[in-house]
């Protein structure tokens, strides 16, 4: 695959997805966008990684969208253009392996939409995060709109899109917006360890365990509670929840395949 806008290599069944326009701080044009959606579909497709680092070359992680491109754009082509990138933010959302985001720096509009539809974001203390689109006369149209109240909460999530106002670091720690902080000499270091921790657990599980939380986040407690029966009951016939069940009575480390 021919990427100009984006670094991807897989590493030890981690991939490490890096969006690379550093001189537009990483934002988020139509280019950007076509790479990325034909990258997330090779990734689902291959089946070949456990988990996925997102980041951003650079001082940014993603500084929003690419205003000049968008600025002349009819009502229809605003539609679409919305369409197209929350479609993508979606697709990254539901891949059938957990996702972290590693975020560098600026997490600004479609940055921090990126960031929400991953699973885990851990932060730089040099980040900050924001949705400033009420400021350019239009409001977050990747699904800032919907992931982030679900996230921080209803109000919090307004007075940040209302007002356009930044968060540094340590609010989005303090909002649970992230997981975690870290330097930034040792962001991607943590975030490596994160997933090396993550795949040393049974694959069929953590990707039952991610559609459980998922879809049941969006029902009721009821539904959700039959969501998370059948997810467990998914497990149960497999090699790696037999391997599992015998490492740990055997006193030993599990030998998980992942297969079902």
């Amino acid at each position: 695959m021919d990427l100009k806008n984006i670094i991807y290599k897989e590493e030890d069944f981690i991939g490490f997805l890096s969006i690379n326009r550093p001189k537009a701080m990483n934002a988020l044009n139509m280019a950007v966008l076509d790479e990325l959606s034909m990258l997330i579909e090779k990734i689902q497709a291959e089946n070949r990684i456990r988990a996925l680092i997102i980041t951003g070359e650079g001082k940014a992680f993603v500084a929003g969208a690419d205003v000049s491109e968008i600025k002349e754009l009819p009502k229809e082509e605003g539609r679409r253009i919305a369409n197209k990138g929350s479609t993508i933010f979606r697709r990254i959302e539901l891949l059938n392996l957990p996702v972290i985001a590693a975020v560098n720096g600026f997490a600004l509009g479609g940055g921090l939409e990126l960031a929400l539809s991953c699973d885990i974001r851990i932060a730089s203390l040099k980040a900050q995060f924001g949705l400033p689109e009420v400021g350019l006369g239009i409001i977050p149209g990747y699904g800032g709109t919907q992931r982030l109240p679900r996230l921080i909460g209803e109000g919090l999530a307004k007075e940040m899109i209302f007002t356009g106002a930044m968060v540094n670091a340590e609010k989005a720690l303090q909002i649970g917006l992230v997981n975690n902080l870290v330097s930034a000499e040792k962001l991607m270091e943590t975030a490596i360890a994160l997933a090396q921790k993550i795949l040393r657990q049974g694959p069929i599980a953590v990707r039952c365990a991610k559609r459980a939380i998922d879809q049941g986040m969006n029902t009721t407690l009821e539904d959700g509670l039959k969501i998370e029966n059948d997810q467990f009951t998914r497990c149960y016939a497999t090699n790696d929840q037999r391997e599992g069940m015998s490492a740990f009575l055997e006193k030993r480390k599990a030998n998980f395949t992942g297969l079902e």
